[in-house]
């Protein structure tokens, strides 16, 4: 096994999940409690990555990263090297493919809140921010939760996406999925079956809390 591709991806996935997390937040609520026309337009642009196929999102994303795109001049521009190729792009990918993945468990259980505790919260005067933070994320924290799991999980077996922007470089931009694909390639099956057994032990784990949380198999609170 390629210790050094399984250490990337954990860091890969690690980043995009925390980051993914603190970015869908305020997306997930500004979905889920305000009302406007265009609305859908928002949700439809969310939930592209998951019907448009990885290499075509990772075309549009090596494309505007690249030397000439928007992205890549910005990024040469502030810090002075190249965007595509580094694990910076992975991340900046990543974060657009994995953006379903966080929002929307986090717009369900938003949604699912009582609102006649929001408006409790409203006439007893306590403004919008303190409301999210002591009232919804309390009630929410297993969208939260499941939120950053299958972000952390989907990230850590892309394939298409890391491939056309970050490319095959060891140690830089190789993950555990592209180590996979090297080793069919070069016949290695013994060591191709060793990985991609641990990756679905892992996919298997990741689903099992997922199913565990949304069931309420367990709860910081006593049952009702």
């Amino acid at each position: 096994m390629n210790a050094e591709a399984l250490l990337l991806s954990l860091r890969l996935a690690t980043t995009v999940a925390l980051l993914l997390v603190a970015l869908a937040l305020p997306l997930a609520y500004v979905i889920s409690f305000f009302e406007w026309r265009g609305k859908f337009l928002v949700e439809s642009a969310v939930a592209l990555p998951l019907v448009l196929p990885p290499t075509v999102l990772g075309f549009y994303a090596l494309t505007a990263m690249g030397p000439r795109g928007p992205v890549g001049k910005l990024w040469q521009l502030l810090f002075g090297h190249p965007l595509a190729f580094t694990f910076a792009g992975l991340v900046l990918a990543s974060l657009v493919y994995s953006l379903p993945f966080a929002v929307q468990p986090l717009v369900a259980s938003f949604e699912a809140l009582d609102r006649r505790l929001l408006d409790a919260s409203a006439v007893l005067g306590v403004g919008r921010t303190s409301t999210f933070r002591r009232v919804i994320l309390p009630l929410a924290w297993p969208g939260v939760l499941t939120a950053l799991i299958l972000s952390f999980a989907h990230t850590l077996g892309e394939f298409g996406v890391v491939l056309m922007v970050g490319g095959n470089l060891p140690g830089a931009t190789r993950t555990i999925s592209i180590d996979i694909y090297d080793r069919v390639q070069s016949l290695d099956y013994d060591g191709a079956q060793q990985t991609a057994l641990l990756l679905l032990l892992v996919s298997f784990v990741v689903l099992s809390v997922v199913y565990g949380v949304n069931r309420r198999a367990w709860s910081p609170w006593p049952a009702k």
